[in-house]
């Protein structure tokens, strides 16, 4: 094993962690379950069948990171965030496995008790805040909160808030030059 389980977590049979891992009190890997390097999975989270965590991943306490939900490199899941797979659940008629994706891409960190409805995209270092229910598709830089999620600003890859002049900026923090245009920012003059 060239990954760190805490003597309580449960690890099934199947599933696939890379090295460099940990993996705290009371977590349950499932089968399936795909987990890159160097990722910190917190006390008491869940990975489904068929999740995907990239690389340099951190998930904090009580996460549930379900069936088709992927999370690319970098990513950060705050404590007791949730994401979704059905969008009309009933006990009485199980779905058999037919759940809806959802997408968190590079770098995207999301707050302390954020809801993730199923089937959208997070974009690139996106920053969800805390509390925040998102239902739809998040640019990448956007700035989101509120109930449902509004995009409130925007934010540099390091994590400093973005302030834009005329469509550019340049982030005071790491010196990244961003262009914003239709609602959409990119890095680069």
């Amino acid at each position: 094993m060239d990954y760190f389980a805490h003597s309580t977590a449960v690890i099934d049979e199947g599933a696939v962690i890379s090295k460099g891992t940990k993996i705290w009190h009371f977590s349950h890997i499932m089968g399936g379950a795909s987990i890159g390097e160097n990722c910190v999975i917190g006390q008491n989270c869940f990975v489904a069948k068929d999740a995907i965590i990239g690389n340099g991943v951190k998930l904090e306490n009580n996460v549930s990171v379900y069936t088709f939900v992927t999370l690319e490199d970098g990513v950060f899941v705050g404590p007791s965030a949730v994401f979704t797979n059905d969008l009309n659940p009933r006990a009485p008629y199980p779905k058999g496995g037919k759940w809806i994706p959802t997408l968190v891409k590079k770098g995207a960190s999301i707050g302390a008790n954020a809801t993730i409805v199923c089937g959208i995209t997070i974009g690139r270092w996106a920053f969800i805040g805390a509390g925040a229910v998102v239902t739809k598709d998040i640019p990448d830089y956007a700035i989101v909160a509120g109930v449902p999620a509004k995009r409130i600003g925007w934010m540099c890859e390091c994590g400093k808030k973005l302030v834009f002049d005329n469509g550019k900026t340049t982030c005071g923090k790491c010196g990244r030059k961003y262009t914003l245009d239709g609602g959409v920012c990119k890095e680069g003059s």
